[in-house]
């Protein structure tokens, strides 16, 4: 396998190389060609995702994967004329009248790696590919072997609409991702948990590779003084059971103030049985992707029992999941959560939500502050004062005021994460610019400025002049 990832790779440097400089036309072809890819295959990608997960939402897929992803692709369509110019900067006013000028060329990196996720692993693969192929650049991906359906229906289709030497998606265990992450790529962005982001960081760091980082961590959601509980849980209930909550800004936590927490927690049942009455034959709910993420979940549960918190299921119908032989989940409210709760201390990644109170919002924000920083942050309140406290004093990836990750989903917002919750960002002019390289540019006036400002040797009176107004400033 390392033999045919180095011929991929040799193949699309080689290509890159003999075709710069990359046109409008060449890239605007390229996702048209993404976009057409995914238009003819939609119903096949989102029945290959539901054979991953056991049952996924169809509708689900079309809008979280597809619909997003065409997104992706159309906006850089719209606007890769505007964002491929030429920027100027401005120069020091004596140069500008000695006929000097500066400026910036976004040029394509070359090849670009990408190691997608399998949560959503069309939409983000797709929403790399589409900013560096605006960017110029050629693409390899490697696809989760959590997902081996949807990976397979890429291998067997990318073909039809690109030769190798442009796009090449490989499937493979963790043997082919460290093979992948060990290439000398020219850029390389990571989507996944935060500890396999580390050893992606250390592969890349042997090739000097630039790397972007898209990781995950405790997403918090803020309820505030004067903020419509209702509403509040009804949002934070949708970004948790949307895709069974295997979303890296799914809601992770939600703090409120201890006078509200009946009503909040009493707002996410009332939610959850509205969208979903019942769950087990339920089409529009997903399921967890595995057995092994089942039991991952199920053991958060047994620890935060074991430890004193109320763990309340919310299961509207009465279902029997003990005895339906699936990887479906119900949603658990867990209070009194505790931080020696594994539940408090990992990233949960499914349909479990920690309910926390406090008296003060300085209470939230500093505990906030006192944990990893997150991908994404959640606040809800109609008080601007609060709203101005929360942004100025938490950092996170993210923020979306009185809902949930909508951030993420907006174009012109770059997406991306801060400490361990991720480095670097893309989406839009932020993903064309992620994968470019800014060139500087200057052009010489027609004087000789090293002569005239005594820069160049015998050093005399031009130079000295020179250092004494540097000083003088």
């Amino acid at each position: 396998m390392t033999a045919d990832l180095l011929s991929i790779f040799a193949a699309q440097r080689a290509g890159f190389t003999a075709e710069l400089p990359v046109s409008l036309a060449v890239r605007k072809d390229r996702l048209q060609r993404l976009v057409t890819l995914l238009k003819d295959n939609a119903e096949a990608f989102a029945q290959a995702l539901s054979a991953d997960f056991g049952h996924r939402s169809r509708e689900q897929s079309l809008i979280s994967d597809i619909s997003s992803g065409l997104g992706q692709c159309r906006h850089a369509l719209a606007h890769i004329g505007k964002w491929s110019q030429p920027e100027a900067r401005k120069l020091p006013l004596p140069l500008r009248l000695m006929g000097a000028r500066g400026w910036i060329e976004y040029q394509p990196k070359g090849v670009v790696g990408i190691i997608a996720p399998w949560n959503f692993p069309i939409q983000l693969s797709i929403g790399p590919v589409a900013g560096a192929f605006a960017a110029g650049n050629r693409c390899m991906v490697k696809s989760s072997e959590i997902t081996p359906q949807v990976a397979a229906l890429f291998e067997q289709r990318v073909p039809e609409y690109f030769d190798a030497s442009e796009l090449a998606f490989i499937s493979g265990g963790p043997e082919t991702g460290q093979a992948f992450a060990a290439l000398p790529f020219d850029h390389l962005i990571f989507t996944g948990a935060t500890n396999i982001g580390r050893h992606i960081l250390h592969a890349a760091a042997n090739n000097l590779t630039p790397v972007t980082l898209e990781l995950g961590g405790k997403s918090p959601a803020i309820i505030g003084k004067n903020a419509d509980i209702a509403k509040a849980a009804g949002r934070i209930t949708m970004g948790k059971m949307l895709n069974a909550g295997q979303i890296c800004l799914a809601p992770d936590y939600v703090f409120a103030p201890h006078a509200q927490l009946d009503e909040i927690v009493s707002g996410i049942k009332t939610a959850a049985a509205e969208m979903y009455p019942t769950l087990l034959a339920n089409p529009d709910y997903t399921s967890v992707i595995n057995e092994r993420h089942h039991v991952r979940l199920a053991s958060y549960l047994d620890d935060a029992r074991a430890k004193g918190a109320e763990v309340i299921e919310v299961n509207p119908g009465g279902e029997n999941f003990a005895g339906a032989n699936v990887n479906k989940m119900p949603l658990y409210i867990i209070r009194n959560a505790t931080d020696d709760m594994r539940v408090m201390q990992d990233e949960i990644f499914g349909p479990i939500l920690p309910v926390q109170g406090y008296n003060k919002i300085d209470d939230a924000i500093d505990y906030i502050n006192a944990h990893d920083r997150p991908l994404g942050l959640y606040y809800f309140g109609a008080d601007e004062t609060e709203q101005r406290q929360i942004l100025d004093r938490t950092i996170s990836g993210g923020v979306t005021l009185n809902d949930v990750m909508f951030h993420a989903g907006m174009d012109d917002l770059p997406f991306g994460g801060v400490g361990p919750s991720g480095m670097g960002s893309y989406h839009g002019i932020d993903g064309f610019r992620t994968f470019s390289h800014a060139k500087a540019v200057y052009k010489q006036g027609r004087i000789d400025l090293a002569k005239l400002g005594g820069m160049r040797p015998p050093y005399g009176k031009a130079t000295l002049a020179t250092i004494a107004r540097a000083l003088k400033a």
